[in-house]
């Protein structure tokens, strides 16, 4: 656990080492089938209350963790594309009302209001490496309503006051800037691209973000003035209401109105389906932030890649990145890398077991977040050390490895051999894709 003993000092307090039991917890995310406290003390053979005490009261800091984790993977990942600092929410579903932060809301994983928890995530990526770096859980109005509720979760007296996802979203980019990690760009999706307010929280930064939007996005293609209309009549109120100079129109009407002269194809990046290709709309327009009554202007960029039946799909983004500023490749770039958060969720919950917390305090569910980020971190690194021999290396082919590694199960030549087999395979399917790109 030579990797471990980076962070070992934050498990030592003044009274007592805990470093034991975080190589132990470690060691269950790789060995136990669910990733929770009693099933990794049952693989493990270890006392159940004491792992429990590490993990719900134990005095380590977590954020002190997650912080390394942060500038590991800032000082990690490679230089040669922009990195971008991705934001996005991902929950899951739990039973009863104890938990923290649990409640009736919008659940991402399984797309529907669901009773679960969920929680802001901040994932750096550069090219097709990617971890994640920060989190922030979300506490419902109702449970920032209930003192008494907050403090029998253990929730901190400066935690208890509710914060929509978006401002917990500015505190993660804030808090990794003032950290020193290294990004060039905020990439987030709709809901957090058709809030005016958070694009120009960003900007206020001086950061650039790339924010995806939804379809009914209004957009004036002239920067429109805002007035009061005249009263019609001496009857009935004066008018309050704001009025653009120019016609608004949807970003979805918009795109039926251009032609095939104003796309132009681009290479994105390598995927393990071939080339990402796709065909690109660059214009700047402007917006009507209602919240301050400001007209803004903002690059718009859409993409239309091709799917497996011959439709189009379409992608919409707002960046206050210039086309002086970057090239039309670069900020293509920029809109395809959200995916990798996506990539990040699934490798933390399928591999290492995230979203499989059986604990209710907030201690426990940070200490629970600080460990699996710094596995990922180590998953990352393994990746990138091994990326000229084993360029497709996985976070399933190190667990299990891990797995042979710990408790030897089967001959270092059959683990070999089994990698082997699944990286040709893998091959086989990239070489397919970039064949059938090329019969295309």
């Amino acid at each position: 656990m030579v990797y471990l003993s980076d962070y070992e000092r934050i498990f030592i307090n003044k009274t007592k080492s805990n470093f034991d039991k975080a190589t132990l917890y470690v060691e269950g995310l790789a060995v136990s089938d669910l990733k929770n406290i009693e099933r990794i003390s049952e693989k493990l053979e270890v006392n159940y209350h004491q792992m429990q005490h590490f993990i719900t009261d134990a005095q380590w800091d977590y954020r002190e963790v997650i912080d390394k984790v942060a500038k590991d993977v800032s000082e990690s990942l490679p230089k040669s594309k922009l990195t971008g600092l991705l934001i996005d929410e991902s929950g899951w579903v739990k039973k009863g009302d104890k938990s923290v932060g649990v409640g009736h809301q919008y659940c991402g994983n399984v797309g529907k209001i669901s009773n679960s928890q969920v929680a802001v995530f901040g994932c750096l990526c550069n090219d097709k490496y990617a971890s994640l770096i920060d989190t922030r859980l979300y506490l419902p109005k109702d449970w920032c309503d209930n003192p008494q509720r907050c403090q029998e979760a253990g929730i901190p007296q400066d935690e208890m006051k509710f914060r929509t996802k978006l401002e917990l979203a500015v505190e993660i980019i804030k808090h990794q800037q003032n950290l020193g990690v290294e990004f060039d760009y905020i990439g987030a999706d709709g809901f957090y691209g058709n809030d005016a307010s958070f694009a120009k929280a960003i900007d206020n930064l001086g950061l650039v973000y790339m924010l995806d939007i939804h379809s009914d996005q209004i957009i004036y293609l002239e920067k429109p003035e805002l007035f009061l209309p005249q009263k019609k009549s001496s009857k009935g109120r004066e008018p309050k209401k704001l009025k653009a100079s120019t016609p608004g129109i949807a970003v979805s009407k918009y795109i039926e109105t251009l032609k095939t002269a104003d796309w132009q194809k681009l290479n994105i990046r390598n995927s393990s389906k071939g080339i990402l290709k796709g065909e690109f709309h660059f214009k700047t327009v402007y917006v009507w932030n209602k919240e301050d009554n400001t007209i803004e202007n903002r690059l718009l960029v859409i993409r239309k890649t091709k799917t497996k039946k011959g439709e189009y799909e379409i992608k919409y983004s707002f960046t206050n990145a210039s086309l002086a500023q970057y090239t039309e490749e670069g900020i293509a770039l920029m809109q395809s890398q959200r995916f990798f958060i996506e990539h990040s969720f699934k490798e933390s919950k399928q591999i290492l077991g995230l979203d499989q917390f059986q604990t209710r305090k907030w201690n426990s569910w940070h200490h629970q977040v600080a460990l699996n980020f710094m596995v990922s971190c180590f998953m990352l690194k393994e990746k990138l050390l091994q990326q000229d021999e084993i360029p497709l290396l996985t976070a399933r082919d190190i667990m299990d490895f891990l797995v042979f590694k710990f408790y030897k199960e089967m001959t270092e030549e059959k683990i070999l051999n089994q990698l082997k087999v699944r990286h040709r395979k893998r091959n086989l399917d990239i070489s397919y894709s970039y064949s059938k790109q090329l019969i295309c």
